[in-house]
């Protein structure tokens, strides 16, 4: 049976993908601050409390599940920041903030659980980023956020070519701009069109695929 750890799996795009790993018969790892709402959610489901920005719990929880092999980690908790998008109204206790759960926690996490993905059969670090971090695509504005986005990008380029050796997929999805708190009310997808398609592009994921940036739909989204 294959295994998947999600972070900020309680809610959105994390709580669907809990949804759908579970569905398809795997033993899924679901993190979040307040898992206790994951127990309704039918499956092979082990709840874990973790915030992603406590690294010494990070630490921890890896050491506890180290007879675990994850064949995919998907690095999903992240927060749009509470931004105030324009010039001369920089704020950089917001910078730290989203910088910190955005680009840094996710690499803490890929840090501590390397090993159990290099020991799986699959093999796959996923990081769940945004267009919005493609320098390509900038048209401006959300500084911090776009910021965060691509030093998490850049991360997972560096990452892809450190564990490469190891046999690793790592790769930056985009999830398009889905209905979510975060996405708000306005976006153009729904959650059930984001991460079914998204988790068909993970499963479809090749050695030769190390180190994309890729969208939703299996699309490649340049740097």
């Amino acid at each position: 049976m294959p295994t998947v750890l999600i972070t900020g799996a309680a809610r959105g795009l994390g709580l669907d993908f809990v949804k759908q790993y579970a569905a398809k018969g795997w033993k899924v790892l679901a993190c979040a601050r307040q898992p206790d709402g994951l127990k309704a959610v039918k499956g092979d489901i082990q709840p874990h409390g973790l915030e992603v920005t406590d690294y010494a719990a990070v630490k921890a929880l890896a050491k506890a599940l180290s007879t675990e092999a994850i064949d995919v980690l998907i690095c999903n908790a992240g927060i749009s920041g509470r931004e105030a998008g324009d010039l001369g109204s920089i704020d950089p206790a917001v910078w730290r903030e989203t910088f910190e759960v955005n680009a840094l926690a996710p690499l803490m996490m890929a840090e501590a659980f390397v090993e159990h993905v290099a020991r799986s059969q699959q093999k796959k670090m996923i990081a769940i980023s945004s267009r919005l971090g493609s320098i390509t695509h900038n048209d401006g504005a959300r500084y911090a956020y776009r910021a965060s986005k691509t030093a998490l990008n850049m991360e997972w380029q560096s990452l892809s070519k450190d564990t490469a050796g190891k046999g690793l997929i790592s790769v930056v999805l985009h999830p398009g701009w889905v209905q979510t708190d975060m996405g708000g009310k306005a976006a153009t997808l729904t959650i059930d069109q984001s991460v079914p398609a998204m988790v068909k592009v993970i499963d479809g994921l090749k050695p030769a695929d190390n180190g994309r940036f890729i969208n939703y739909d299996g699309t490649a989204i340049p740097w």
